[in-house]
């Protein structure tokens, strides 16, 4: 008698596609949607996992598209600190769909954003990117400059681009209520003053990241027509959460909460893929090998064993491993220094142990 799963190949059962393999095996766990050619200009945001992809995209010869090249005399270090050649334009991390969907809003003029600047020891920080300069802005109006160049630079990149690549790293978001806005981090905690009758938190819903991702391929897609998006979920886990559960519950309800979205829009759209980082990191036959000892930063090794997978779906053919840097991704107190959110562990009133 013949029935669908009579019909089905290996890779659909989980037996002969998840238990029996090595892990470093398995394959087949990606069919890219659509192809992304060697040339094709490909943007990238999002949480700080995404920080990988854009060099990633580079090392293998494809064409990540910077829109906001650092001023010239910067070293390294410098370009580094203030957000320069992290992602495709200086926002710094965009960790929710909410606030990639308020800054392509302002980019493309549907929203104004607010011209609040947060004053500390006599600079200013701005209270959308508070970590791009480290040591301030002179001024509101050298601030205020500085967003407009990084406003125009996602529109351009959003013209220019054939793909984006996002990655979705929260559920959790600070809304600032007189301004109708998203805050990227909670204020007071990396800078500005926290005022509990005015930041309010919002643990976002899978209908409103489903919403909020929508928004964002109806604008990009009106003034990009060819522009595709492939969505990413981060794999990971939340620093801290001010929910007042425990952290790997909430950490469990959020990333499943962006997978659901992400998928949704993905299985209804032909414009947006879904590729499955946060499962190739997290999933059950990995152990948890791809984590740093602290089991949240993404060691070397495992973005580059991510980048792999992506690479030979988007190829049709293996992709030989690259050598990882001898001097891997810097790591303070135990966290990822992309990781703007890692500062949270500052306030754990627990002190980190000492290495055994």
């Amino acid at each position: 008698m013949q029935h669908p799963y009579t019909r089905l190949p290996a890779r659909s059962f989980w037996r002969t596609a998840v238990a029996e393999p090595d892990p470093l095996d398995i394959s087949d766990l990606w069919t890219p949607k659509f192809t992304i050619g060697q040339d094709d200009p490909v943007v990238t945001a999002g949480s700080c996992f995404a920080a990988h992809i854009g060099r990633a995209l580079l090392e293998e010869g494809m064409h990540w598209y910077d829109a906001e090249l650092p001023p010239p005399g910067l070293t390294r270090a410098e370009r580094s600190a203030r957000g320069y050649r992290r992602f495709s334009f200086r926002t710094g991390n965009i960790y929710t769909a909410a606030a990639l969907r308020q800054w392509i809003a302002w980019a493309l003029d549907e929203e104004k954003p607010p011209e609040e600047v947060w004053a500390e020891d006599g600079v200013f920080h701005d209270p959308y990117r508070p970590t791009v300069e480290p040591d301030g802005f002179p001024s509101p109006d050298d601030l205020l400059r500085s967003r407009d160049t990084t406003l125009a630079a996602v529109r351009t990149a959003l013209i220019k681009a054939d793909v984006l690549v996002f990655t979705l790293g929260l559920t959790e978001a600070w809304h600032d209520t007189p301004t109708g806005t998203v805050l990227p981090m909670c204020p007071g905690t990396v800078r500005g003053t926290f005022d509990p009758a005015r930041h309010v938190l919002r643990n976002h819903t899978v209908a409103q990241v489903h919403s909020d991702l929508t928004s964002v391929l109806d604008l990009a897609r009106g003034v990009n027509s060819r522009l595709r998006m492939v969505l990413t979920v981060s794999p990971v886990p939340l620093t801290a959460t001010a929910t007042g559960r425990h952290a790997l519950v909430a950490t469990t309800h959020s990333k499943s909460v962006l997978r659901a979205a992400a998928g949704q829009l993905a299985d209804e759209s032909d414009h947006v893929d879904y590729f499955p980082s946060y499962e190739i990191v997290t999933g059950f036959p990995y152990r948890a090998a791809s984590y740093e000892p602290n089991l949240r930063t993404v060691s070397p090794d495992g973005v580059a064993f991510v980048m792999r997978h992506f690479f030979e779906a988007l190829q049709g053919r293996p992709v030989a491993p690259r050598p990882v840097p001898e001097t891997p991704t810097p790591v303070v107190g135990g966290e990822d220094h992309w990781c703007d959110d890692a500062v949270l562990d500052y306030y754990n009133p627990r002190p980190i142990p000492a290495a055994r």
